[in-house]
C-alpha cells in the first residue's frame, strides 16, 4: 500500500517529499517577484558573524505557500531555527512543503486536505520543540511566533487558562464534548492528552515567547480582544495594519486571487454574471473591482456606511441580500465576520450559483447548517468544489467548503504583493527580537512604525521601475517632514 505521507519524525510530515525539485523551481521563480523579502537576506545584516534572528526560534503557523516557503528561507537565512504549519486545511501546496522538507531550513507539517484532526496535530507539532539532546522541552522553544489567525496564539492562551486550572485541581481538565465548535473539540483533545504529560508545557512556552506578529485582519482581532481583556501573554505586532500589507495584500492580492479560484473551480465566465460581494473593506474592494473588470454586474453588501457610500461612489449598488439570493449568480464573502449566507440563504439561490468565501475563517458560510438541510446531497464535482443538490433538484456550488477560496482553490495571492507582506513580518520578527530582554515591547498590540512601512514599500519600487521624486529641504520643510520621510501622519489614510 503506498505511504499516505512522507515522514521523518518531529522533522516534518508532508504529503509527497518528491515534490520536492517542482516546489524548489517554484522558489526559484518567487524569489525574483520577491524583492522586498529578499533583500532583508543582506540589508538586516551588518556582521555575518552576528545574525540578527540568532538564538530566535520561530513557530509558524501560516499558508504553507511557495511564497511562504521564501519567508522561511529568510528567517533562517538571518539566523532563526523554524518550525511551520499551515493555517488552513486547503492551503498548503505540497510542493513548497517538500522543498522546505528537503532542505532542511525548516521542520514542516503541512499539506493540502488536512482533516482539522490532522490540522491541529500539525499546529501541535510546530508548537512542540526539542533540545540538542532531542528532548521534547518547552523551555528550548518557542521564543517567537508568526501567525495567520491566531491559532498558534489561541493554542498557548487555552493551554495556560487549562493548565492554571489543573494546577488548583486536577480533575480540570478539558472535556472536547462540552463544545460544540468542532475547531474546539480538537484544541480540548490536544490540552487534556498535553496536561497529562507535562502540566506546565504552556505556561513555560508563553513565558518565553518574545512576541507574536499576525498576518490578517481576523488574527488582530482576537489580539485586541485579548488585550482589552488583559489576557495577553507576550507583546504583539499587528502586521495586517501595515500599509503596505492590508492596502496590497488584501486589496491588490485579492483582486488577483479571486478570480484565479473561481476560474479554476468552475472555469464559468464571468462577463455578463450578477455578483453579491459581502463585504467592501480592503479584501471586498479588491473583489468586487476584479469582477466588475471581468465583466459581472457587481453589488455590495454593507453594515458599514463608510464603505457602502465608497461602493456608490464607484457606480456599484449597495443591496441587501435578500433581495438579490433568487437573482445572482455568485455570492462572495468578505467580512471577518459569521453567519454571512445561511442554509436558508442558500436554499433561495437559483440553480447552481456559486457561494464562496474569502475571510479568514470558514464560518461565513453555513455548512454546519447546510449539511443538515433534509434531503441534501453533496457531489464533489473535483477537490475543493462541491455541488449541493436540494431535495427539489436544484444546487449550490461551494467552494473550498466554505473556506478561503483562493488558498482551497488556487493558489493564494501572487509572489509579489505577498513579497510586500512577508518583508513586514520578517521586520517585524527582527524587531521583537532585536528588543527582547527590554520592556520596548509591552504586552498590548501594536503597529509597525511609519518609516518601516515606507522602506518596505521602497525595497519594491526599482522592480517595477519607478522612480521617486525627491524633496528639497525647502518642500520638506513647508510640509514639515524629513527630506527621507516619513511623509504622512500616523493617522493618514491611503
Amino acid at each position: 500500500m503506498e505511504a499516505k505521507f512522507s515522514d521523518v519524525e518531529n522533522v516534518y510530515r508532508v504529503r509527497d517529499i518528491n515534490l520536492a525539485d517542482m516546489g524548489r523551481k517554484q522558489l526559484d521563480l518567487a524569489e525574483v517577484e520577491m524583492p522586498g523579502l529578499m533583500a532583508c537576506r543582506t540589508q538586516l545584516v551588518d556582521d555575518p558573524q552576528k545574525l540578527p534572528l540568532a538564538g530566535a526560534r520561530i513557530t509558524g503557523s501560516l499558508h504553507m505557500t511557495v511564497q511562504t516557503a521564501v519567508l522561511i528561507e529568510t528567517l533562517a537565512a538571518l539566523g532563526a531555527e523554524v518550525r511551520w504549519c499551515s493555517c488552513n486545511i486547503f492551503s498548503t501546496q505540497d510542493e513548497a512543503a517538500a522543498a522546505i522538507a528537503q532542505a532542511g531550513t525548516s521542520a514542516v507539517f503541512a499539506w493540502k486536505g488536512e482533516t482539522l484532526e490532522e490540522y491541529w496535530w500539525c499546529t501541535l507539532q510546530a508548537l512542540t520543540w526539542y533540545n540538542k539532546d532531542g528532548q521534547e522541552d518547552p523551555s528550548y522553544g518557542p521564543n517567537l511566533i508568526v501567525d495567520d489567525g491566531g491559532d498558534a496564539t489561541l493554542l498557548i492562551h487555552e493551554g495556560v487558562e487549562w493548565e492554571a486550572k489543573y494546577a488548583a485541581d486536577k480533575t480540570a481538565i478539558p472535556n472536547p464534548d462540552d463544545t460544540d465548535n468542532p475547531e474546539m473539540k480538537e484544541v480540548y483533545k490536544i490540552i487534556a492528552q498535553e496536561l497529562k504529560k507535562n502540566p506546565t508545557k504552556w505556561t513555560t512556552i508563553s513565558k518565553n515567547v518574545v512576541g507574536v506578529s499576525e498576518e490578517t485582519t481576523t488574527g488582530v482581532h482576537r489580539l485586541y480582544a485579548m488585550a482589552a481583556a488583559n489576557k495577553l501573554l507576550f507583546p504583539a505586532i499587528n502586521v495586517n495594519d501595515a500599509v503596505t500589507k492590508s492596502k496590497f495584500d488584501n486589496l491588490y492580492g485579492c483582486k488577483h486571487s479571486l478570480p484565479d479560484g473561481l476560474m479554476r473551480a468552475t472555469d464559468v465566465m464571468l462577463a455578463g454574471k450578477e455578483a453579491l460581494v459581502f463585504g467592501y473593506g480592503d479584501v471586498g474592494k479588491g473583489c468586487a473591482q476584479a469582477l466588475k473588470a471581468a465583466g459581472a454586474r457587481v453589488k455590495v453588501a454593507e453594515i458599514d456606511p463608510i464603505c457602502a457610500l465608497q461602493a456608490c461612489m464607484e457606480g456599484i449598488p449597495v443591496v441587501r441580500k435578500e433581495d438579490v439570493l433568487s437573482t445572482c449568480d455568485v455570492f462572495i464573502t468578505a467580512t471577518g465576520n459569521k453567519d454571512i449566507i445561511m442554509a436558508s440563504d442558500m436554499a433561495a439561490m437559483k440553480n447552481n450559483a456559486i457561494v464562496a468565501n474569502i475571510g479568514h475563517f470558514d464560518n461565513e458560510i453555513d455548512m454546519a447548517g447546510l449539511a443538515k438541510v433534509p434531503g441534501i446531497k453533496k457531489d464533489e464535482i473535483k477537490p475543493q468544489t462541491d455541488r449541493w443538490v436540494f431535495e427539489d433538484g436544484h444546487g449550490v456550488i461551494i467552494l473550498a467548503e466554505g473556506r478561503l477560496m483562493n488558498l482551497g482553490c488556487a493558489t493564494g495571492h501572487p509572489s509579489f504583493v505577498m513579497s510586500c507582506s512577508f518583508t513586514n513580518q520578517t521586520l517585524a520578527q527582527v524587531d521583537l527580537w532585536k528588543h527582547r530582554g527590554s520592556d520596548f515591547y509591552k504586552k498590548e498590540v501594536r503597529v509597525l512604525p511609519k518609516q518601516l512601512d515606507e522602506m518596505v514599500a521602497r525595497l519594491h519600487l526599482e522592480h517595477l521601475g519607478a522612480k521617486l521624486t525627491k524633496l528639497s529641504k525647502d518642500q520638506a520643510d513647508y510640509i514639515s517632514v524629513e527630506v527621507e520621510g516619513p511623509y504622512k501622519p500616523h493617522h493618514y489614510r491611503y
